[in-house]
């Protein structure tokens, strides 16, 4: 499944998709893979997503239009 947040995300950043699997520590064609829905996102690799653009996963994911990350339990 494509998600078009992270990919928009990434691109308002002006990363590329070299530059995104570096800061997650995979390789391109891994973080292609992902983006492109041909490799389900892995939980560990959203949640850094989610807290490098400050953001949930649930934006990451299509499931809300609101892109304030979530409040932090104290």
């Amino acid at each position: 499944m494509v998600f078009q947040n992270i990919r928009s995300l990434r691109e308002d950043h002006d990363l590329s998709q070299k530059q995104v699997a570096h800061l997650l520590g995979i390789a391109q064609t891994t973080y292609s893979g992902y983006e492109v829905g041909a490799h389900d996102y892995p939980t560990e690799v959203l949640l850094k997503l989610a807290d490098y653009y400050q953001t949930s996963v649930d934006y990451l994911l299509d499931r809300t239009d609101d892109p304030a990350p979530p409040k932090r339990r104290a």
